[in-house]
């Protein structure tokens, strides 16, 4: 296979395999690597974004870091998308809970992803756009999340293009309406997926509250990722024999 460069990703073009898990830390995404996947290499390290790919469970996985916020996941995901052959892209991160009965070590799938952001201006469309989950990842994320007897959410998720937002009562609007938790990168990715024809996914543990102030310590959130890292790779198997088993047959 060639050799494929684009300015953030250096890989043979068949360096990834159809299903993509995407953590926004790199940390995050050596740590699945190591502890999941079998025979894991890696794939790529350009500005120390580290992807690997290996097999989970006798399927062909890759997990590579997104970065912070829409900017970073937009470019990662694109090119994924639209040199490497990728079909299926799942971020799996920590989110702020904005509803009462959301708790903290929640999992929540991200059905829609609301934002604040201009990411959709680029697309030049006479509206608004809503950016949605790829319904077969969302269906079999909800299978495998019951399967692990998981406590979850399915429902709209905040896309923020703010951490530290000088306006107070930013979220105060989204909580009226229902939306779950504040996070900083599904919507793009969903915006991505819709333009390439692919599919993403956000799930989403719930690290800290808006609304309680109440956080996980350390132990807490690397049992609770685990969780939903668990979710994404069990949905990347079964996504894995439904879409592409029987092509190859």
């Amino acid at each position: 296979m060639s050799l494929i460069t684009t300015p953030h990703i250096n890989a043979e073009a068949d360096a990834f395999g159809k299903t993509v898990l995407m953590p926004g830390d790199p940390l995050r995404s050596k740590f699945i690597a190591e502890n999941y996947l079998e025979n894991a290499q890696l794939v790529n390290n350009i500005r120390g974004i580290q992807g690997y790919t290996g097999t989970y469970k006798g399927t062909k996985v890759s997990v590579m870091a997104s970065g912070m916020g829409m900017p970073t996941i937009g470019i990662y995901s694109y090119e994924l998308f639209q040199f490497f052959g990728v079909d299926n892209i799942m971020r799996i991160g920590s989110t702020g809970a904005l509803q009462e009965n959301v708790k903290v070590r929640d999992i929540i799938i991200g059905m829609g992803a609301c934002t604040n952001s201009n990411y959709a201006s680029q697309y030049g469309l006479a509206g608004t756009f809503a950016p949605i989950a790829s319904y077969p990842l969302m269906k079999e994320a909800i299978k495998q999340a019951e399967q692990l007897h998981a406590s979850y959410h399915v429902g709209n998720v905040l896309s923020s293009d703010t951490f530290y937002s000088d306006d107070k009562t930013a979220t105060a609007g989204w909580q009226k309406m229902g939306v779950l938790c504040v996070e900083m990168e599904a919507a793009a990715l969903y915006m991505n997926a819709a333009r390439t024809g692919k599919n993403a996914l956000a799930i989403l543990t719930v690290s800290d509250h808006m609304i309680t102030g109440e956080e996980t310590t350390a132990e807490e959130r690397q049992n609770s990722f685990t969780q939903m890292m668990e979710i994404a790779l069990n949905t990347a198997v079964e996504l894995d024999c439904l879409l592409y088993t029987s092509d190859a047959a």
